[in-house]
């Protein structure tokens, strides 16, 4: 058994400080190792990608980033759409473009679902992430993104098939974009923040006009079956996250000790802030 390559992303650690793309550029701008890779051009590649999320309504409003390298699939697509054995999968999992084997293979790019692939116009190459394979085979113990990562969001592993399936099980690991079956090594943690939407709002109490501190809130289908369930902080504010959203007609209930239950009726296409709730 062979330990592969691999790494888990943080979603709820990613601040969008672009440390990883910064460390990205330094390591392959005007820097050619071969045979991994060629020179990355001064713009226009983001080899490490942070995609950017705003949901919901002022002043509840959440921003959630993903960061997105070359996911090092098991069964990349760009390997199907490469010509003379230009991509590879090495013994520890990590795919690779061949630098002058894929020279005018621009279908490359269009062959992953992930846009982790860029074309070089001038060395009309196409490129992505290595996972600085060239400093591991050195003996690094991680790529340069994770060694500039200042929050923990990125972690690099090699590890056997076994202590795989039990990381990903402890840590409720998932892939993103997991419908294309390209089986990524590139795993996620808390990939619900930026795949999943919310329902906010605020919880005042009629009589006193003050927050409803501590109030149990509880979004269901109206026939008794639950979602999610929170209560509101010392401000009265509530989120409900991880919802998938969806066009379905839901109900938040909300509940004080010593009040009869308020039911609020919501249309949950996307993220919303429900505003203020009075009670």
């Amino acid at each position: 058994m062979t330990a592969t390559w691999g790494l888990i992303i943080d979603v709820a650690r990613c601040h969008d400080c672009n440390n990883c793309f910064l460390a990205c550029k330094d390591e392959f701008v005007g820097n050619a190792w071969p045979p991994y890779s060629t020179a990355q051009p001064d713009h226009g590649h983001r080899w490490m990608n942070i995609l950017r999320r705003e949901r919901g309504g002022y002043p509840l409003v959440e921003v959630a980033y993903l960061p997105k390298p070359c996911q090092h699939c098991k069964n990349p697509l760009c390997l199907k759409a490469a010509r003379n054995g230009a991509v590879t999968i090495r013994e520890d999992g990590i795919v690779l473009i061949d630098p002058d084997k894929a020279t005018g293979q621009k279908q490359l790019v269009e062959a992953c679902p992930y846009g982790a692939i860029f074309w070089n116009e001038a060395s009309q190459t196409p490129q992505k992430c290595s996972l600085c394979c060239h400093l591991l085979d050195e003996g690094w113990q991680e790529p340069r993104c994770v060694q500039a990562c200042p929050t923990g969001a990125l972690r690099a592993f090699k590890l056997e098939s076994d202590e795989w399936e039990q990381r990903i099980k402890a840590e409720r690991l998932a892939a993103y974009l997991s419908k294309h079956e390209c089986e990524p090594r590139v795993l996620y943690k808390n990939l619900k923040r930026f795949s999943h939407g919310f329902i906010a709002g605020t919880v005042a109490l009629a009589k006193t006009d003050e927050c409803a501190e501590n109030a149990r809130v509880l979004l269901t289908d109206g026939q008794g079956q639950p979602f999610a369930e929170t209560h509101t902080d010392n401000y009265g504010d509530f989120k409900l996250h991880g919802l998938e959203e969806m066009a379905s007609k839901l109900f938040v209930e909300i509940k004080v000790d010593g009040l009869p239950p308020k039911l609020v009726t919501v249309e949950f296409e996307t993220s919303l802030n429900l505003g203020t709730i009075i009670i």
